[in-house]
């Protein structure tokens, strides 16, 4: 007899309950020979939530699931499962039993989904399983050493991008495995020993972990002479790396980049001949590139940037043949660039001979080295000497970037530089060149990003340089350069970033300034600019920062765009700008008005009005006449003019209000109709509210928490603080639970719910001792919120040294891990000491963090708001929101956190008179030799070798130029434990 569907449904609910081992002897005692596939799945799919339905067509009516189940795959032989990939289906949920019962079962992937809780030990049940992909989750918790259990059948095995912690088992190796990928979890503890077991391995990679000490190679990792990839980056792995590296003959790439490693490049790597991408940046490597490395022919990416080599770079660098990209950036390599680059050799030397450094070799960087095919080259950081060659043929056709920045440079630019075809970033700056500005850099056709600020370059701005139209960013500040802006700048359409700050020019603002739509940034600082602003720069509606101080601009500045909010610092030392914020009397550059004087006139017959006068010298009767006459015109006309002027007025209030209620309707109109979308989405049938979204196995809330009436949440909340991105309100859900709830502000420019939903996903999994875990989030249907009162926070006593210390540290560590643990990094966006709550044991948490990438198109009004409520924290580029905004952004606000712990003031003070900015007051102070007078009178007896240190790196963090701000490799080294 057959089971009823009804008994069927209890019965399979039921078998979820019970061991794996049940469910068939019940299906036999109800008299029906359930599939075990059917039992299995059904069972795994209760424990699963699955707002897509992408699980619709499993049904437990059915008597077999391969044909019509989606995402399931059988044995054509035996009708078994054997494949189940659920990759990318945004499913949540924890890990149930079910899945024991697939017996057949050889692939098993969940990956990129939100599966949460620890990693079951049941998984290690499935005898014939030889491919697990559990990555991009939020698993949690110690690695089961029952997956050992898998080691006859198991080939691939990856937990990536998971919270695990704790150390690798050894059970899990065997030598079966071909692949296996623990990265950007939190696994920690030594290199396992168990590796060497792992013969047949082909692809291991363990970076993005907290891995530590001095790895046995020899023990665990040079027996696995199989090995194709090799990668232990962004851990904290120390030591020297042995020579016997060569064992490893088989190895492709190889990625130790981001660790403690020291010592020199190990020989051994030039023995691995197949190898095409070595990256052992941001250690401590020291000594020379060793020369065995020339016998790597399929080489094409070799980074060793952020060490510190500090030999000459050999010449058979050269015989690199298949390189593409070439990063010795940031460390101390000498010798100086060869005066030529050709086949031939017979290009003229540089202008300027080249000067080696006291103690150095005048060994020349090898000819040959920039007539390989390379697309990136990066000698940054560096202390070379000699002048610009002007390159090679090859080199004119591959070569897409070059950073040569931050050396010794000298000599002219050669005009030859014009003929790389595809380069998109040039950087010269920080070098000694003492050279004019070749008109023909305005030949670059791809040209995006030019950068030679504090070059000594000299000279006038060639009209041409923008003549490709393709420019992005240019960068002249800090040198000497003169002459008028050419009016000719206007034609680089593409511009959203000018600096020509620091210079000599001179001349007015041209107005053709105004023809750059795209212009986001504009500095002209320091000059000897005169004259007044052109008015039609208020049109660039893009225009988000200005500076031009310090020049002799007079006049008003022009009404619109971002001019009427610039601050006092924007515009002061300047002879006469009309602004409430400069004090001193300005300077109108306007036409003198008409004057109308009654006794220039003529009289009728031609003579002066003089002539009028009577013998006896009074006035005669006729004169008097006359001037009453005159009196009653002048009277006339400037009446006429006072009615003219008060009509205009009258008429452009009227229009502006006009304009005004019609912006409101429009904008009430909007939101009403916003409100009906949203609202009709939620209407029919049960009065849900929203999606609730439950991610991360430490959260104590339960959906059952939120209740059916979540829009009730925020009307008993009261609001604790407001941000650049929303209110935040604390709020009581369940009966004993307090949430901090976070309102962002703009949520209606959210266009994808699903793009919204991935990210917060992403952001849930930065789980670190330093950073407040993101909780569950519900997606409310979008209503007014009345405003709280403002919030009161208690005062506390001033903190010590050690407290402060340990909150710079705390919040040092928790960017770090935003920033490393991540690809692409978590960016927080908005460092501010509000956003840095503190524990009971005082450790600084960071909160608040990534929501910039919430929102894919941010508008004006939350840039603006960014600016105000974190006034004196923002980095100055991150006003350009189509520019690269990158970690340095961060490293910016944490040095303005870390002055502020220092010296107790807030980074922008408002006095009677003037504005005091904290950064600039601190520089000036180290400048005199006077920095520990700037230190909080508050804090006690403090060590001055300690102190002293801290505020240095404070203002070397706020740089105004970003890449003079340290990266996270060299700030925090040991941040990440």
């Amino acid at each position: 007899m057959a089971v009823a569907p009804a008994f069927r449904r209890l019965l399979l609910l039921f078998l979820a309950t019970l061991s794996p081992l049940v469910p068939s002897l019940a299906a036999a005692a109800a008299g029906a020979p359930l599939n075990d596939d059917v039992v299995g799945l059904i069972v795994f799919k209760s424990g699963v939530v699955d707002h897509s339905g992408a699980l619709s067509s499993w049904q437990e009516d059915d008597e077999a699931p391969c044909a019509t189940w989606a995402h399931i795959q059988c044995s054509a032989a035996t009708g078994r499962v054997v494949n189940v990939s659920l990759s990318g289906l945004g499913l949540s949920g924890h890990l149930n039993r079910g899945l024991a019962k697939l017996s057949a079962l050889e692939s098993l992937s969940l990956a990129g989904n939100n599966f949460s809780g620890v990693l079951p030990s049941h998984l290690s049940l499935l005898p014939a399983l030889r491919l697990l992909n559990l990555s991009s989750n939020a698993f949690s918790g110690a690695m089961p050493g029952e997956l050992g259990a898998l080691a006859a059948t198991l080939t691939a095995l990856d937990l990536s991008d998971n919270e695990l912690s704790g150390a690798i088992p050894d059970e899990i190796f065997s030598g079966s495995l071909r692949y296996l990928s623990l990265a950007g979890n939190a696994l920690s503890g030594p290199l396992p020993l168990g590796l060497s077991r792992c013969g047949s391995l082909l692809h291991l990679n363990l970076s993005g972990n907290r891995l530590s000490g001095e790895p046995d190679f020899a023990g665990s990792l040079l027996p696995l002479r199989r090995l194709r990839v090799l990668d232990l980056s962004r851990n904290e792995l120390a030591g020297p790396v042995p020579e016997g590296m060569g064992l490893l003959h088989n190895l492709k790439v190889l990625r130790l980049n981001g660790n403690q490693f020291s010592g020199g490049v190990p020989l051994g790597i030039g023995y691995c001949p197949h190898l095409t991408e070595v990256d052992l940046s941001g250690n401590g490597f020291s000594g020379s590139v060793p020369y065995t490395m020339q016998w790597l022919s399929s080489l094409a990416f070799l980074n060793l940037s952020g060490n510190q080599l500090s030999a000459d770079l050999p010449s058979w660098v050269s015989n690199l043949t298949s390189l593409q990209s070439l990063d010795l950036s940031d460390n101390r390599l000498g010798g100086s660039l060869p005066p030529a680059m050709g086949t031939s050799g017979s290009s003229p030397p540089s202008s300027s001979p080249a000067t080696a450094s006291p103690g150095r070799s005048r060994h020349r960087i090898p000819a040959g080295l920039l007539e390989l095919g390379l697309e990136e080259l990066d000698l940054s950081d560096n202390e070379l000497t000699g002048g610009i060659p002007p390159g090679s043929t090859r080199l004119f056709e591959t070569l897409r970037r070059l950073d040569l920045s931050r050396n010794r440079l000298t000599g002219d630019i050669p005009p030859e530089m014009a003929l790389y075809f595809n380069l998109h970033h040039l950087n010269l700056s920080w070098n000694d060149l003492r050279s004019r500005l070749p008109p023909e850099l305005g030949y670059f056709r791809n040209l995006s990003v030019l950068d030679l600020r504090s070059s000594a370059l000299y000279g006038p701005i060639p009209g041409d340089l923008c003549d490709s139209g393709s420019l992005a960013v240019l960068q002249l500040d800090g040198n000497s350069l003169s002459g008028p802006i050419p009016e000719e700048i206007g034609n680089c359409s593409s511009l959203h970033l000018l600096g020509l700050s620091h210079n000599s020019l001179n001349g007015s603002i041209p107005p053709g300034l105004s023809r750059l739509r795209k212009l986001e940034i504009l500095n002209l600082e320091f000059n000897d600019l005169s004259g007044e602003i052109p008015p039609e720069l208020g049109a660039l509606d893009s225009l988000l920062a200005v500076n031009i101080s310090h020049n002799r601009l007079i006049g008003r500045l022009p009404t619109g765009g971002v001019f009427p909010s610039l601050d006092q610092s924007a515009i002061d030392g300047n002879a006469g700008i009309c602004s409430p914020l400069v004090h001193e009397p300005c300077r109108m550059n306007v036409p003198k008005p008409l004057v109308l004087d009654p006794d220039s006139y003529r009289s009728a017959n031609g003579g002066p009005a003089g002539d009028l006068v009577g013998a006896s010298g009074s006035p005669s009767s006729a004169a008097v006449a006359a001037a009453k006459a005159r009196h009653r015109r002048f009277l006339s006309v400037s009446a006429i003019v006072a009615i003219s002027a008060a009509l205009v007025i009258v008429l452009g209030v009227v229009v502006v209000a006009l304009l005004n209620a019609s912006a409101r309707r429009r904008v009430g109109l909007v939101e009403t109709a916003l409100e009906s979308m949203c609202s009709s989405s939620t209407r029919s049938g049960d009065p849900a509210v929203g999606k609730l979204v439950l991610f991360g196995p430490r959260s104590e809330l339960l959906s059952e928490d939120f209740g059916g009436s979540g829009e009730a949440l925020l009307h008993k909340a009261t609001e604790i603080g407001r941000g650049a991105f929303g209110t935040v309100y604390k709020a009581a859900v369940a009966s004993d639970k307090l949430v901090a709830v976070k309102k962002l502000l703009t949520a209606n420019i959210v266009q994808y719910h699903d793009d919204f939903d991935r990210e917060v996903r992403i952001l849930g999994k930065a789980r670190h001792p330093n950073l407040m875990p993101l909780p569950p989030y519900l997606r409310l249907r979008r209503r007014r919120q009345p405003p709280g009162p403002p919030p009161r926070p208690p005062r506390s006593a001033p903190l010590n040294w050690a407290a402060r210390f340990k909150i710079a540290l705390g919040a040092a560590k928790g960017l770090a891990h935003l920033h490393q643990s991540f690809r692409p990094p978590i960016i927080h966006y908005n460092v501010k000491p509000g956003n840095i709550l503190l524990d009971d044991a005082g450790d600084a948490r960071l909160a608040d963090f990534g929501l910039a990438r919430l929102l894919p198109k941010p508008d004006r009004h939350a840039v603006g708001s960014r600016f105000q409520t974190a006034l004196g924290y923002v980095a100055p580029e991150m006003a350009c929101q189509s520019l690269r905004v990158n970690e340095r952004c961060d490293v910016y606000g944490f040095g303005v956190v870390v002055l502020e712990l220092v010296t107790g003031r807030r980074p922008v003070e408002y006095g009677e008179d003037d504005v005091v900015i904290l950064v600039d007051q601190v520089r000036a102070l180290l400048e005199r030799g006077a920095a520990l007078d700037c230190v909080d009178p508050r804090l006690g007896p403090f060590p001055e070798d300690e102190v002293l240190p801290v505020l240095k790196l404070g203002l070397v963090c706020t740089s105004q130029i970003p890449s003079s701000r340290p990266p996270w490799r060299r700030l925090c080294r040991s941040c990440r434990s």
